[in-house]
Formats: structure tokens, C-alpha cells, sequence
């Protein structure tokens, strides 16, 4: 295993441990909801956006004991975002991390209370973390809060757009909103509890919008050129759907340049972290040859 490999390991025991502890298997009933919302937290995964905010986090000196409870409740939320994403409504998905979708195993509307829960609760494991001061809280909640927004709207832009004429400008504001905006707001989590100062977070927020977009870039490569063995979920829905997506538009070598070049962005944008963006320049490096 690469150094990275065993960061993002480490991060997964974390971070299971953390929500084996928030979500037991038994517990207050409906034990239906309750194992909905265990089958789709634990159902695999790199935990890509927890392990991006430790690494930010660590990079300016913060502990695990500051980082771990948002860091779950990053994955809390985008596991909620999958579940709502696989809906019939929306993706219509029944394949997630080479298992049946939320909504295929347990019912469409527990699915759908299955998210509602897991968002509500990524707010509440925050704001009642007693390790990070309530003015770190209160900033985490409300930048949590517009991520979420944004999702959101990405989501709409997203359906409006299958089957249409798009523009570069169009796909960009939807990965922008749609995978990004969690992305960015892991990695601005990590600054916040490190207490980087101004010029640092602004950089950090640089580097975290630009892994957004790469991760979608990529993503978008993924969906044409990987099996849905490899993928564990279904290949070629975005084409099947007329999505709007870069290969779409410009074509799998063009959007390849352009995943490199998006990559070289998010580097640049760390360069002043020096030997503490180590772990972050191989995150990007991770996310761009995901795709090689």
C-alpha cells in the first residue's frame, strides 16, 4: 500500500469507529430506519471528504480529537446526498458501491427518511461537539448550511440540463455546486478548526474549490470509460440520461487536459503550505489519476 492508501485506511477506522458509536446497530426504534441508514454509512468507501478535512486540519496542527466529529459528520452528509441522489426521482440508481441502492433494499420513502435523518443529524454532531469552542461551531454550522444550499441547487441545475444544449459555463456551475461545494467545505472545515489564519484559508478554499471540480471532471471520465464492475455502481448512466457532462461536450482527451490542468490549479494554490500540504498534493494527485 502507497502512504496514501494508508492515510485514507486510517481515516475509514476512524471515522467507522466514531459513527459505530453515533449509530450502534441497536438502538431506539424503528430499527427499519435504523438499518437503512447503517447499510448505506457503511457501505464501503474511501471516506474521501473526511479524510480530506483531517488532512487540512492536521496540516495546521489540529488533533483527531478536534477533527473527528465533523469529519463524521461530512460523511453523515454525503451519505445522505447518495441516498437522495439514487432516488428514482432523481439518478435512479440501484447499484452504490457494488450493492443495492438505499432505496432498492429498504423502500423508496425509508430511503428518503434515511437521508432526512442522516442530514439532520451531520448539523447536530456538529453543534454539539464540545471539543471545538461555540464560535467554531456556529462558523463550521453556517458554511456546512450553504454547502448544502448549493448542493442542492446543483442538483436542480443538473436535471434541468439532461437532454439540452449546454455550455462549459454550464456544466462548470453545476460541478461546482453539485460535488463541489462538500468538497470545498471539507477542506475549509479543516482550516477552521487548525484556526489557519486569513491568507491561509483563503488558499485552502482555492485548493478545496479546485479538487471539487477535478473530482467531478474525473468522475465524468469514469462514468464512459470504467464498467460498472470497476465502478461499483451503474456505468454509462450519464450518457444513457443525456447528462451534461464534459465528455459530453468536449470529448474524453479535451476533458483529460483539462482534469490536468484543474489539477495543476489545486497545487498551486498550497504551494505556501510547503512541507504541510505533503498529504494535500497527493490527494490531488489521487483524484487526477483516478482517471489515468
Amino acid at each position: 500500500m502507497s502512504e496514501l492508501d494508508d492515510f485514507f485506511a486510517e481515516v475509514t477506522r476512524l471515522i467507522d469507529a466514531e459513527l459505530e458509536g453515533m449509530i450502534p446497530a441497536d438502538g431506539a426504534r424503528p430499527q427499519s430506519l435504523r438499518d437503512a441508514i447503517r447499510w448505506s454509512l457503511f457501505g464501503g468507501g474511501k471516506h474521501f471528504r473526511p479524510a480530506l478535512l483531517i488532512a487540512v486540519g492536521r496540516a495546521f496542527g489540529a488533533g483527531d480529537a478536534k477533527l473527528k466529529r465533523t469529519a463524521a459528520a461530512v460523511e453523515m452528509f454525503h451519505t445522505y446526498s447518495l441516498i437522495h441522489d439514487d432516488l428514482p426521482s432523481m439518478d435512479d440508481d440501484d447499484l452504490r458501491r457494488g450493492r443495492e441502492t438505499c432505496h432498492i433494499k429498504f423502500g423508496e420513502a425509508t430511503a428518503i427518511l434515511a437521508g432526512d435523518a442522516l442530514q439532520a443529524l451531520s448539523f447536530q454532531v456538529i453543534s454539539d461537539d464540545a471539543n471545538l469552542s461555540v464560535e467554531t461551531r456556529l462558523d463550521l454550522v453556517s458554511r456546512l448550511a450553504k454547502a448544502a444550499a448549493k448542493m442542492v441547487v446543483g442538483q436542480q441545475l443538473d436535471l434541468e440540463a439532461e437532454g439540452t444544449q449546454t455550455s462549459l459555463e454550464d456544466i462548470e456551475q453545476i460541478h461546482r455546486n453539485k460535488t463541489g461545494a462538500l468538497i470545498r467545505f471539507s477542506a475549509e472545515a479543516g482550516a477552521v478548526i487548525g484556526e489557519a489564519n486569513a491568507d491561509e484559508l483563503s488558499a485552502i478554499s482555492k485548493y478545496g474549490e479546485r479538487i471539487g471540480l477535478l473530482f467531478q471532471i474525473t468522475d465524468d471520465l469514469l462514468d464512459i470509460t470504467r464498467t460498472t464492475e470497476e465502478l461499483g455502481k451503474t456505468a454509462g448512466k450519464d450518457v444513457a440520461a443525456d447528462k451534461a457532462t464534459y465528455p459530453s461536450l468536449r470529448g474524453v482527451e479535451e476533458t483529460r487536459e483539462l482534469a490536468s490542468q484543474v489539477h495543476r490549479d489545486a497545487r498551486e494554490a498550497i504551494e505556501s503550505l510547503d512541507v504541510r500540504g505533503a498529504t494535500l498534493r497527493q490527494i490531488a494527485d489521487f483524484i487526477v489519476n483516478r482517471n489515468a
